[in-house]
């Protein structure tokens, strides 16, 4: 409701900063969620095989949550600096801050926090998103921002990634990041692939699948760092400058395949050269030994009924029958 010409009658609620990004929250969850289901069904297998199964379990849970993580996460490419900057325009007012930028596949996040918070009577901590995915105009985003009168440093930061910019990172990051987010989406399709072929024992071409995850994943990051020959446009505050490197998603992608290739290399060349050990590394001599065990004790009691009775003649056992 507005009095005239958009004026509002009222202040507007104060926007708080996003804390949490919950669609990565979700994922965590779900991850943690089948895992701990694993961990239940774990506690009815004895021996040796109750640590095999748990590394078994917690690895593949490990690479496939990694792999869905890192498509939501904001943090693969950071810069932090502190300024000493205005704040707000038409105003000369400055205020000391920590601002920040926070790269990923879809946008890009910008965070200014005041040191300390509270300073001009007003508490100093935002968190602004500007995406570049299909269906999301980022000139409209910015725009926008600029209609509700985000702290300059934000504004600042969120204009040197505009399509307009002389800069010219736009099109590169938004490029770069889709088909990074391609590639890990086709890692994870492989991941499923090995899991269920190593589930049916075919441990050849479960390793190769593996191994297509690891390299699935390589790609993603030469992809995203396809970035880093484009530098991003001097970000300047006075006498502070705000440079960017790689981020935690980065580097554990990039760990998380070299685990990938490791593990498929090992099961690939014992399949081939050491396909006894293998198996007995998977467990499949002892489930086996299990069901010979089986066969020779159903056979043992078969064999005593099938006898006999001692002192009787076998003919006249065939006339009582």
């Amino acid at each position: 409701m507005t009095f005239y010409d958009g004026i509002y009658p009222f202040y507007p609620t104060a926007r708080a900063p996003v804390v949490f990004n919950t669609i990565l929250i979700v994922v965590i969850i779900i991850f943690l969620v089948f895992l701990t289901a694993f961990l239940i069904i774990l506690i009815g297998i004895r021996g040796a095989e109750k640590l095999h199964w748990f590394v078994r379990i917690t690895l593949s849970l490990f690479v496939g949550g990694v792999i869905v993580a890192v498509n939501f996460t904001n943090d693969w490419e950071i810069g932090y600096t502190i300024v000493n900057t205005t704040y707000k325009s038409f105003s000369h007012e400055n205020v000391k801050a920590e601002v920040g930028v926070h790269v990923g596949f879809k946008g890009v996040n910008i965070t200014l926090r005041g040191l300390p918070e509270n300073q001009l009577n007003e508490i100093i901590n935002y968190n602004e998103e500007f995406l570049w995915v299909f269906g999301l105009n980022y000139e409209s985003q910015y725009h926008s921002g600029l209609e509700r009168g985000l702290p300059d440093p934000i504004l600042y930061i969120a204009e040197k990634f505009t399509p307009s910019s002389p800069c010219g990172v736009y099109s590169q990051y938004r490029v770069s990041g889709q088909y990074a987010s391609a590639t890990m989406w086709v890692a994870l399709c492989a991941w499923m692939l090995s899991n269920i072929l190593l589930w049916l024992l075919v441990f050849l071409y479960g390793g190769y699948m593996i191994l297509v995850t690891g390299l699935f994943m390589i790609f993603s990051l030469i992809s995203f760092g396809t970035t880093r020959h484009t530098p991003l446009c001097a970000i300047q505050f006075d006498d502070s400058t705000l440079k960017s490197g790689l981020g935690p998603s980065f580097w554990l992608t990039l760990a998380t395949a070299l685990l990938c290739l490791i593990i498929g290399t090992a099961i690939v060349a014992m399949s081939i050269f050491k396909p006894a050990t293998l198996n007995k590394f998977f467990l499949v001599n002892a489930s086996n030994n299990e069901e010979e065990n089986c066969t020779m004790y159903y056979n043992h009691n078969t064999s005593e009924t099938d006898k006999p009775v001692q002192g009787v003649p076998l003919e006249r056992l065939e006339k009582v029958v």
